[in-house]
């Protein structure tokens, strides 16, 4: 059953959400114990970056938020948005090195320890793994001076980790500000574009024509300029999730896109960086209130805190189960649908599990 888009702008602009959707079936949570006790007895692991005594870390932590460790503690780079390869053992990351325009933003590579750590790429940002482990796409630059903006970006490059080596997108030259892009397994079209002005876009990362494809969603109201922003993909692009209005998030059936069935909620906090589990089990994310950065902090710039390498005042990592259809309210949920994992509130952004 499909309702009238008036009167889905009518829920929106009260701040109502009604989920009616015949493939949604009113389930109970698989568990009514604590979220963190759950988590405490899985075998995963979550790194994000965070900004403490003066610059921004790679840091891990179990999936309860304990055994807190900065693996990167490093004095005069700036370390961001971790990518765990999908074995487990290394992390892809940014590094920036400098101040403002003349700053640098490179990838590196290291163990999942920390150790053997080797740059792959200069001017370049936002990697993502193949799903074999071997290889690691990014986002040149788009131009000579830095700018922190996230879709700053012309091109995709991808980097072959045996051989050392990296190679141009077969049409590399049409492919412009994007941002969160990823590999999906088993499907055709089998890598994500994201662009703020476009959509969900699939792309085949070996189709020299690239039919680009624009899956937007069912829109409960929103104007072009609050479109939905495309934040992850888990199981071969069979959910995804989407931030709109920086307040909420959920997960919706591709590629169509189809009906929601995760809604997470919070008016008075920004939601973004949305993290599946590698079982699907559970979502996390970083959460916190609007800015643009904190310029007293070295190694920061000003742009909304979301993006990377902007300093975020107060904000934390989150997790919530995706174990049943439902919407979870950050500001009513309880211990058995919502943890918070840090509490120091030092930028903490882009969790990534493992």
């Amino acid at each position: 059953m499909r309702i009238p888009v008036s009167k889905l702008k009518i829920f929106a602009s009260i701040g109502i959400f009604v989920a009616i959707a015949s493939s949604i079936r009113a389930e109970e949570p698989t568990s009514l114990a604590s979220l963190r006790d759950r988590l405490k007895a899985e075998p995963l692991k979550i790194t994000w970056d965070a900004y403490a005594n003066g610059n921004s870390d790679i840091w891990i932590m179990n999936a309860d938020g304990s055994n807190k460790v900065n693996l990167t503690s490093s004095s005069d780079t700036n370390e961001h948005y971790p990518q765990v390869s999908p074995d487990g053992t290394k992390i892809c990351y940014n590094v920036d090195a400098g101040e403002g325009r003349e700053a640098v933003r490179s990838l590196w590579i290291m163990d999942i320890d920390g150790k053997n750590r080797k740059k792959i790429a200069d001017q370049a940002r936002e990697p993502f793994w193949r799903p074999d482990g071997k290889v690691i796409g990014y986002l040149p630059q788009e131009y000579p001076k830095f700018d922190v903006v996230d879709f700053y970006t012309k091109g995709m490059m991808f980097y072959y980790v045996d051989t050392s080596k990296a190679e141009p997108h077969p049409n590399t030259a049409n492919l412009r500000h994007l941002y969160h892009p990823r590999f999906a397994p088993q499907r055709k079209m089998d890598c994500l574009n994201s662009s703020r002005r476009h959509g969900f876009q699939p792309c085949d990362s070996a189709d020299r024509n690239q039919r680009r494809q624009n899956h937007q969603p069912e829109n409960p109201g929103l104007s072009a300029k609050h479109q939905s922003r495309w934040e992850a993909c888990r199981l071969g692009f069979e959910r995804i999730t989407r931030s709109i209005r920086h307040h909420w998030t959920q997960i919706q059936k591709t590629p169509t896109v189809g009906p929601w069935e995760l809604r997470i909620k919070d008016k008075k906090n920004k939601i973004y960086h949305i993290a599946w589990s590698r079982d699907g089990k559970y979502v996390a994310f970083s959460r916190g209130p609007d800015g643009e950065g904190d310029l007293s902090k070295p190694g920061t710039f000003q742009a909304a805190c979301e993006i990377i390498g902007v300093y975020a005042k107060n904000w934390n990592i989150y997790a919530v189960p995706a174990d049943a259809p439902r919407t979870i309210d950050l500001q009513s949920a309880g211990d058995a649908d919502f943890v918070q994992l840090t509490t120091d509130g030092n930028s903490n952004k882009e969790p990534c599990w493992f």
